[in-house]
C-alpha cells in the first residue's frame, strides 16, 4: 500500500470517528445523562442550558470537521497543502486538549484517551503527507 493510500485511509478513520458526534447534536440531553452516568469517575451530569448548547454545539463542529477530513481524503495529491494544514492543526488541538482536560481534572483515561490520540493523528498525517522526493 503506497503512502497516499495510507494517509488516504487514516484521514477517512478520523473523519469517520469524528462523524459519529451526529447522533449528539440531536439526541435527548437524558441521554447524555445516562451515557455518562455509565463512564467511570465521572460526577452527575447537571442540566443547563449553557452546558447543553456547549456539548451540542461542540457534537455539531466536530461532525462539521470530521466532514472535511473525509472530503479531503477523496484526493490526498490535490488537497496535500490542506492536510498538512489539518496534520499541524491536529497537532496543535491535541495539545491544547491534553491541557484542557488535564486542568479540568478528567480522569486519566480520558486525559490519555482525547490530547494524545488527536496528537498521534496529527503526527501521522504530517508524516504520511510529506512530498515525495523527486515526484
Amino acid at each position: 500500500m503506497t503512502r497516499d493510500n495510507l494517509l488516504k485511509w487514516l484521514l477517512r478513520l478520523i473523519g469517520g470517528v469524528e462523524l459519529l458526534a451526529i447522533p449528539f447534536v440531536f439526541i435527548p440531553f437524558s441521554w447524555m445523562q445516562a451515557i455518562h452516568a455509565r463512564l467511570p469517575e465521572m460526577e452527575a451530569l447537571l442540566h443547563a442550558p449553557a452546558l447543553e448548547y456547549l456539548a451540542r454545539g461542540l457534537s455539531a463542529m466536530y461532525a462539521l470537521h470530521g466532514a472535511v477530513v473525509v472530503f479531503v481524503s477523496t484526493d490526498v495529491v490535490r488537497f496535500r497543502p490542506l492536510i498538512r494544514f489539518l496534520g499541524v492543526a491536529h497537532l496543535l488541538f491535541g495539545l491544547v486538549m491534553f491541557g484542557v482536560s488535564v486542568a479540568a481534572a478528567l480522569p486519566l483515561w480520558w486525559v490519555l484517551g482525547e490530547g494524545p490520540v488527536i496528537v498521534t493523528g496529527g503526527v501521522l498525517t504530517l508524516f504520511l503527507s510529506r512530498e515525495r522526493r523527486g515526484a
